[in-house]
C-alpha cells in the first residue's frame, strides 16, 4: 500500500480530515475496508469513503452544526492511521 500523502489533511469548510491511500490489489484494499468497518462499528463514528478498485479517499467530518472537529474525529483519524499501518505490516 502507498498513500498519496502521509498524513490527513485538514479543511475548514466543511471542518474536516481527507486522506487517499492506494493498495497493490483490490484483495488488500477489501481487507482494509473491513478493517475500517469494524472500527467504525465499535466506534460509532462513521467516515466518509470512496473507493475504487484499488484506491480509498477517506473523509470525516466534524458533526453539522459544529464548529470544528470534536476530539473523537481526531481519534478516528489517529485509530486509522493504526489500521494503515497493521495493513503496511501484513502486506511485508
Amino acid at each position: 500500500m502507498s498513500t498519496d500523502a502521509t498524513t490527513w489533511t485538514e479543511r475548514n469548510r466543511p471542518a474536516r480530515l481527507e486522506r487517499r491511500l492506494a493498495f497493490a490489489d483490490y484483495a488488500a484494499l477489501r481487507d482494509f475496508l473491513d478493517a475500517l468497518a469494524s472500527l467504525s462499528e465499535a466506534s460509532g463514528l462513521y467516515p466518509d469513503i470512496s473507493f475504487g478498485r484499488t484506491s480509498v479517499s477517506l473523509c470525516i467530518q466534524a458533526e453539522e452544526g459544529a464548529a470544528g472537529l470534536a476530539v473523537e474525529q481526531r481519534d478516528l483519524a489517529r485509530r486509522i492511521d493504526a489500521l494503515i499501518g497493521e495493513s503496511l505490516a501484513t502486506a511485508a
